[in-house]
């Protein structure tokens, strides 16, 4: 073997321990150090939706997955005892009305009376009167808005723009106060929570440019919005006696923990659907 050769073989075999070198050098900085994870997820805001009044309902306006806009009716409940009620409370006012103005007319006509013809405690008991049929028709008034404010409510609407979702209502159906009867998510406020490992928030700042891409090969921007302050320590806990109950065992491997960074959504494809819950890659984009 001459000279040539043993040189060309010895700069290959250095070019290729080179390239080996940088290609691991590459890949360690790309999976270890370079601010990414896999562990992200589409996330949105839910509107959890209830009754506000209690009673049967008689008609339900959606189906489930369906698009409602802000205000469209969402389901009704039967109104008859809350109208019942409104009527009720309107006579009741009229009632106090009534006794509002001759209580005023008593203490007025009163108050005109010389001295020498009523007493000054029979001015005060007057007046005292007018003011007690002022604050009773005050709270009539009060219970009218009440009965009104709750025929409103029978009718039950979209507090937001959104999806309908884990529809459980029906015709026929017994809603109570309180009691969820389905899931609205919200429609604008989709948005990315990514899980980092605590080793790469060195490398995380408020306002970065963020690449995301959804298991569909679907390619989202954003920025990160916010990264959180605190995450739950499984290793401890507080006993009965109010004292820390610490795990007496510390494996000598620790695993980093994972930071959630939230991360709004700053440019979505047309025609793309997001769906909470799915998962994706985000990567922080450097040198922006």
């Amino acid at each position: 073997m001459n000279a040539a050769a043993k040189t060309f073989r010895f700069v290959l075999t250095l070019a290729l321990v080179g390239a080996a070198l940088w290609a691991g050098k590459t890949g360690w900085d790309r999976y270890m150090e370079s601010p990414w994870t896999r562990d992200g997820r589409v996330k949105a805001d839910v509107v959890t939706i209830s009754a506000d009044v209690a009673g049967v309902v008689t008609d339900v306006r959606v189906h489930d997955n369906q698009l409602v806009h802000k205000g469209d009716v969402l389901f009704v409940v039967d109104d008859a005892r809350y109208r019942n009620a409104l009527a009720t409370a309107e006579a009741a006012l009229a009632a106090q009305g009534v006794e509002k103005g001759r209580r005023g007319s008593e203490a007025k006509r009163r108050a005109a009376l010389d001295a020498d013809i009523i007493s000054a405690e029979s001015r005060e008991t007057a007046d005292y009167a007018l003011g007690t049929a002022t604050a009773h028709y005050r709270a009539a008034l009060a219970a009218r808005e009440l009965a009104r404010l709750n025929v409103e409510r029978t009718v039950v609407r979209a507090p937001v723009t959104g999806y309908i979702t884990n529809l459980h209502v029906h015709a026929g159906d017994f809603a109570a106060v309180g009691a969820a009867k389905l899931a609205l998510i919200d429609n604008a406020s989709f948005y990315v929570m990514g899980y980092f490992e605590e080793t790469r928030l060195p490398l995380l700042k408020p306002g970065a440019p963020v690449d995301v891409r959804l298991m569909d090969g679907v390619a989202l921007r954003g920025h990160i919005e916010s990264i959180a302050r605190g995450i739950t320590d499984r290793d401890a806990s507080t006993g009965r006696e109010l004292l820390a109950d610490v795990n007496p065992t510390f494996n000598w491997v620790r695993l980093a923990q994972r930071i959630p960074v939230r991360v709004h959504i700053d440019r979505l494809p047309q025609g793309t659907p997001l769906v909470a819950g799915t998962t994706c890659t985000v990567t922080i984009v450097a040198g922006v």
